[in-house]
């Protein structure tokens, strides 16, 4: 019985995911299975896959473990603030662990930490400052989209990769059928890593739905 409670101490959903993430950043997205988890955290296959019941609610587990880094806002933050707050923490959190984006693909981040945290607030603030429920979802939505695709699109762990991989994409093309993406290399390139793309964009989007302006 005490081993048996050590194993379940050892594979407490945080635990899990805490490892999960750490061998998808260390060692890539194809280095996660249940067997290599369970080996991690010194557990049986079967009382990982008790917790998961399968590779997509591991990965569910991950994200909604990531969601406690957002941050909480001060109920006194103007709604412009608060929101452009929550989805800069939401970017930094996503490009810090690429590999779960991968992973991940099209799968929608819908668990109860991330909705606690990021969208039942957002939304709450949004309709407190006068839009309606439909536009608070609209406004939610675009940055949500923007700040994920802008996360996933982009290895900004390896952001020399990404722009080598660029580059080797754009030489390859000829300069009188694209005069623009072969003309203007040095800014096309210092653009694909460049993080104020997405700030700027972001501060677009709130600005366009302040209910204030």
């Amino acid at each position: 019985m005490p081993r048996q409670s050590a194993s379940l101490d050892a594979a407490t959903p945080e635990r899990i995911a805490a490892t999960a993430l750490a061998m998808i950043d260390t060692d890539g997205p194809g280095a996660l299975s249940f067997r290599t988890l369970a080996a991690r955290l010194g557990v049986a296959h079967a009382t990982v896959q008790r917790r998961c019941a399968d590779l997509a609610g591991l990965l569910d587990l991950c994200a909604d473990h990531l969601a406690g880094d957002l941050p909480d806002i001060p109920p006194d933050t103007g709604w412009a603030e608060a929101t452009e707050t929550r989805f800069r923490a939401l970017y930094a959190t996503l490009t810090a662990h690429p590999g779960l984006l991968a992973l991940r693909g099209s799968r929608p981040w819908l668990g109860p930490r991330l909705l606690g945290r990021l969208v039942e607030p957002q939304l709450a603030d949004s309709v407190a400052a006068g839009m309606t429920p439909g536009e608070a979802i609209a406004a939610y939505r675009r940055m949500y989209l923007l700040t994920l695709g802008s996360a996933t699109f982009v290895d900004h762990r390896d952001p020399r990769g990404s722009v080598a991989a660029t580059r080797t994409a754009l030489a390859a093309l000829d300069p009188e059928e694209f005069p623009v993406l072969t003309g203007h290399l040095p800014e096309i390139l210092s653009a694909v890593v460049d993080h104020e793309v997405f700030y700027g964009a972001l501060r677009q989007l709130v600005r366009a739905a302040d209910p204030a302006a």
